[in-house]
């Protein structure tokens, strides 16, 4: 209803203007001065209203403003065709009504500035006086709008026609101040007009008309004569004595940004210290974190695009003046958020990393800063503030690139004391990742220490908080995997410092809780069996320290490895003991390689109890003991024997026929002739043979089953005997493969393992016709007939 009377008193009052405005214009043609003023007269006199809103009162000041410069160039052609100019501003006094009159005198008094024939100086300060006569304070705001646009080309500034001395230029900029301060004032009045209900409409009604207050500093940030000196001495203290004692939120927030945004930077950089001091006395509403990032992007800009100005930041001491400021504001706005204090110390860190990167002093002391706020409110439980943090952490990282600079900051980790248990992993991520992204290369213990402090919430549970049910598995597997690809990141080419490395991450690792050991302890070890081939073949204790040894550094992986026993990890734990094995047999340590596959051993009988992972971690145990060369023959013939019998036992008796015949390269090394007993090697094959036997009568009495597996065990051993054959087992005969072939000939029947005998016996035939090597010999003792 109201939208609606809006708009019929704005129609009205439109139609008034138009109707006024045309019978100006007929007297204008026929320069009927008297007329024109009349008409000049009644039309303004619709801007005395009261009915229309701040939005709509607008429009019609901008049609009754948009008709008036007809009238301004009447007046200059008056005085043109030779009426006096001092005349008609005497003449247009006599109009009845105050506001119709001095819009009159605002239009004429521009006309008579740009004659000349008065000093600009008294046109100026008789009009901005007058304009006091109106206290309303809509219609006297926009009559103030109204005096700064007709006079703003008749000032000395820039662009202008008009050309003064000093003293002149001062009385200019001394006519913008005071109509600023009386427009600051009507617009601050404005709040109070109207009934308390209607307050809200009122202050977004008086934020559509901040830029007509505002227009009177983009003019002052164009005069000429405004220089530092005069900014620093008259127009700051000016504007800011008004900002301050107007005690209102939206003026304060919106004057300080008009302040920071028209004038040159290096004017806010020479007076920073009376620009800050302003902000403590602003009322606890502004929302001054606008105010001062504004500031520091402009000066970071500054500093940015102009090499030379660097010296002058220094100079002036800006970081300290800024830090100083930003403690001074927090402590005197009690009712500050955590989240509004967080993100002032944000933009003065960007500001320090743009302006003063190579400070790290600095950057250390706005991280102190923040800690000294943060520490009046414990963990933060404001999910605004957490993700505040999380940026105010990160900007190091994203401007350095570097880790181990950051690990250089003592009090990055302490701000990171204040985030709570999921943003906390949530920043490890990210400095994880940035140490990926970068390649970046931890090289001490100290720095590894560090790095862990920062990283702890992926490490080890801590706030009382515990592995359970309710993680999401997918997100734990990948911040653990995250965890282990760092570790790989933790090097130095010294293997004294990387043996201290070693015991750092592993003291570290070892406070996981038993879902994280399995995913973090792997890459430890390996790293730590990398660091053993490493020292292999030097001194028995090349730095005169007894932790660095191969020997001491296996001790240290033997208690780890242990570890992942209590926490149910058994079959990734026999993994890590056999590669522990074969490190001490790179380095030709007998005693304790045999002490890795003992606990091997150990864990495969206690702990490995299906069937599945008992065949697969016993074709480990063959594969790895096959490739030791450090056993004596007593040991070698007691982890063999011990890995044949295990053979035996599994549960399925095709799984026992593979594991023995496996159990076979046990016997025949390639790489030692001492490591080459035929006889055992075919003890095996034949024992084999019998499991594959009794797996044939176990299926030729399952009526209607499949001989396939059956069949398919005999050709796998007939592959072994060939395999021994061409590597010289003088044991291995012509009359053995023989047998065996003519039992597959037996028992295949209508199997599905044609194919795999197929292939077998092209192979068998392709060896018997080569003439070169010798294996056509071999091959000839093995009559073929019995596939025809």
């Amino acid at each position: 209803m109201i939208a609606d009377d809006d708009e019929k008193w704005l129609a009205a009052a439109t139609s008034a203007v138009k109707q006024n405005a045309f019978y100006m214009q007929r007297a204008i043609d026929s320069n009927n001065l008297k007329d024109a003023l009349k008409f000049s007269a009644q039309m303004l006199g619709e801007l005395r209203t009261s009915k229309l809103s701040p939005h709509k009162y607008y429009e019609l000041y901008i049609r009754a403003s948009d008709e008036l410069r007809s009238s301004e160039m009447f007046f200059r052609d008056e005085t043109a065709r030779g009426c006096s100019i001092s005349e008609l501003y005497e003449l247009v006094q006599h109009a009845g009504n105050i506001l119709p009159r001095l819009y009159l005198l605002c239009t004429i008094g521009s006309v008579y500035i740009k004659s000349k024939d008065v000093t600009a100086k008294d046109i100026l300060k008789d009009l901005v006086e007058m304009c006091r006569a109106v206290q309303h304070p809509l219609r006297g705001l926009f009559l103030r709008s109204y005096l700064a646009q007709v006079t703003r080309d008749k000032l000395p500034s820039i662009g202008s026609e008009l050309d003064g001395d000093a003293e002149t230029r001062m009385d200019a900029l001394e006519f913008v101040l005071q109509n600023f301060t009386e427009m600051n004032k009507l617009w601050v009045r404005m709040q109070h007009q109207g009934p308390a209900r209607e307050k809200e409409k009122r202050e977004k009604e008086r934020n559509e008309l901040r830029d007509l207050v505002g227009k009177n500093l983009h003019i002052l940030g164009q005069l000429e004569g405004v220089d530092l000196v005069v900014y620093r001495d008259t127009v700051l203290p000016r504007i800011l004595e008004q900002v301050v004692n107007c005690k209102d939120e939206l003026a304060q927030c919106y004057l300080m940004d008009c302040i920071i945004q028209v004038f040159p930077d290096d004017f806010h950089l020479q007076t920073l210290d009376v620009l800050l001091g302003a902000c403590p006395q602003l009322q606890p509403s502004v929302d001054i974190k606008t105010v001062l990032s504004g500031l520091m992007e402009r000066l970071s800009n500054y500093a940015a695009s102009s090499v030379e100005a660097l010296p002058n930041f220094l100079q002036v001491d800006a970081f300290s003046k800024l830090n100083d400021a930003i403690g001074k504001v927090v402590e005197a706005q009690v009712d500050l958020s955590a989240s509004a204090s967080v993100t002032l110390y944000l933009f003065l860190l960007k500001f320090t990393l743009h302006v003063h990167s190579d400070r790290l002093d600095y950057v250390d002391q706005v991280l102190g800063s923040c800690v000294s706020q943060l520490s009046a409110t414990g963990k933060l439980c404001d999910d605004k503030a957490s993700k505040q943090i999380v940026a105010f952490l990160s900007a190091p990282l994203e401007k350095y690139n570097d880790v181990v600079t950051i690990l250089k900051l003592t009090n990055y980790p302490r701000v990171m004391e204040y985030l709570d248990h999921d943003t906390n992993k949530a920043m490890a991520i990210i400095i994880i990742q940035s140490i990926l992204k970068n390649d970046t290369r931890i090289a001490t213990a100290d720095e590894v220490d560090a790095l862990f402090e920062l990283i702890k919430g992926l490490i080890k549970d801590f706030d009382g908080l515990t592995d359970n049910d309710e993680v999401d598995e997918e997100d734990f597997q990948e911040e653990q995997n995250s965890v282990a690809r760092l570790v790989h990141f933790l090097y130095n080419d010294d293997p004294e410092e990387m043996s201290k490395i070693i015991f750092r991450v592993r003291k570290h690792i070892l406070t996981g809780g038993p879902k994280r050991l399995p995913l973090t302890i792997p890459p430890l070890v390996f790293s730590a069996l990398k660091l053993i081939r490493r020292l292999r073949g030097g001194d028995e204790n090349p730095f005169g320290d007894d932790t660095s040894t191969p020997q001491k550094i296996l001790q240290l992986l033997t208690e780890t490895v242990e570890v992942l026993s209590d926490v149910s990890a058994s079959e990734l734990a026999l993994r890590l003991y056999l590669q522990c094995a074969q490190a001490a047999n790179d380095c030709e340590l007998e005693t304790v390689a045999y002490e890795f596959f003992t606990k091997a051993y150990l864990l495969y009988e206690e702990e490995i109890s299906d069937s599945k992972a008992q065949v697969t971690a016993l074709r480990l145990i063959i594969g790895t003991l096959q490739r030791m060369r450090v056993f004596n023959v007593e040991n070698r013939d007691i982890l063999t024997q011990k890995a044949t019998g295990y053979s035996a036992k599994l549960l399925k008796k095709p799984d026992q026929c593979r594991a023995v015949y496996e159990c076979a390269h046990l016997y025949w090394v390639e790489e030692g002739e001492n490591l080459k007993d035929g006889e055992r090697v075919v003890l095996c094959l034949k024992r084999a043979q019998k499991i594959a036997d009794a797996v044939q009568k176990m299926t030729n009495a399952s009526r209607g089953a499949s001989s396939t597996g059956s069949v398919s065990l005999y050709v796998e051993l007939l592959n072994k005997y060939l395999y021994f054959l061409e590597k010289g087992n003088p044991q291995v005969t012509g009359e053995t493969i023989q047998g065996l072939a003519e039992l597959i000939k037996i028992e295949k029947g209508e199997s599905g393992a044609g194919s795999f005998i197929t292939s077998t016996l092209r192979y068998m035939e392709f060896q018997r016709q080569q003439e070169d090597g010798g294996m056509n010999e071999k091959y000839q003792k093995i009559k073929m007939e019995w596939f025809e």
